[in-house]
């Protein structure tokens, strides 16, 4: 069975930064292209980045140039590092196998002052 866990949220002020981690178990991590969502009380799950099996990544419009997806395969972990955060970027943060309805249960990540 599956496992994703998230961890690394938090409050941080705006312009701050965060480093999300999600671990990964239960599946041949490395062979997987892994995503980072968000969803904002009210709104939808919308996508964050995802990352390929051959780090190729892709970032929604609004994480470019402030966010990075990245993964350790070695430790079955796929970060998002968050940077110059924003009070609209408060929200939950999920992992996702891509293409599955797999999920972690989320971190809550709060930008405010």
């Amino acid at each position: 069975q599956v496992h994703l866990v998230e961890s690394g949220g938090g409050l941080v002020q705006p312009g701050g930064s965060l480093r999300l981690s999600c671990a990964a178990s239960g599946i041949i991590f490395s062979i997987y292209t892994m995503a980072w969502y968000r969803q904002a009380p009210g709104n939808q799950r919308e996508l964050v980045a995802s990352i390929t099996d051959g780090e190729r990544t892709v970032y929604s419009n609004f994480a470019k140039g402030r966010f990075t997806i990245s993964r350790d395969n070695a430790k079955n972990t796929v970060y998002l590092q968050m940077s110059s955060l924003k009070p609209e970027d408060t929200a939950v943060y999920f992992c996702n196998q891509w293409g599955t309805e797999v999920w972690g249960q989320g971190t809550q990540v709060t930008v405010s002052s």
